[in-house]
């Protein structure tokens, strides 16, 4: 009898409302909404962590050096990069500013919605094209990659629009590998109030 009156008492007890997601506070710097053609991603930058990398990053953003960009380089299970080549697949060449040093001793790991800066071989050579990993890469971090990638933010709000895509049809384009059939652009990276 008492396990009935139990049942009665649950089945008539309403659920509790589903929490709403909050976003996670930003780093202790500016925040930017990268607005793409599949949604807006808002980042909060580690200005205190990683300060040359942010003022760089700002500094093309400013300029708006990323508009019209696309995300020319994206891969499931590891990340999407951009910033560097329009849609179609020709390379911004021009920088405004030299290479930066590579930060990625500052303690940041290359986790899921992180945001870090691509690079070539040189440590020391990042410009413009930055990346956001969707899946924790450690092998990217200082000393288990050398010299590392230099994360310098996260993902606020939008990795849901960061998880389309990494999920869209990928192609060959000449030399570049991993390239969506159809472009995802990056209409506009602006700093916004937090």
């Amino acid at each position: 009898m008492l396990s009935l009156l139990l049942a009665i008492v649950q089945a008539a007890t309403p659920a509790a409302p589903e929490a709403t997601p909050t976003p996670r506070p930003a780093p202790s710097g500016p925040v930017v909404v990268i607005e793409t053609s599949l949604g807006p991603v808002r980042v909060g930058l580690d200005k205190a962590k990683a300060p040359i990398t942010v003022d760089n990053f700002i500094k093309y953003a400013r300029a708006g050096h990323y508009d019209g960009t696309i995300f020319h380089r994206v891969i499931p299970g590891f990340m999407i990069q951009g910033g560097g080549y329009e849609p179609d697949m020709r390379e911004r060449t021009e920088t405004l500013l030299p290479p930066i040093k590579n930060e990625a001793k500052n303690g940041l790991r290359n986790l899921r919605g992180t945001i870090a800066m691509a690079r070539t071989s040189d440590p020391n050579s990042a410009t413009a094209q930055f990346f956001i990993n969707v899946v924790n890469s450690p092998r990217l971090d200082y000393a288990i990659a050398g010299a590392g990638y230099c994360v310098f933010g996260e993902v606020l709000d939008g990795m849901d629009v960061v998880d389309k895509i990494v999920a869209v049809p990928t192609t060959t384009k000449g030399v570049n590998q991993n390239v969506p059939v159809n472009p995802v652009l990056i209409k506009s990276i602006r700093e916004v109030t937090q």
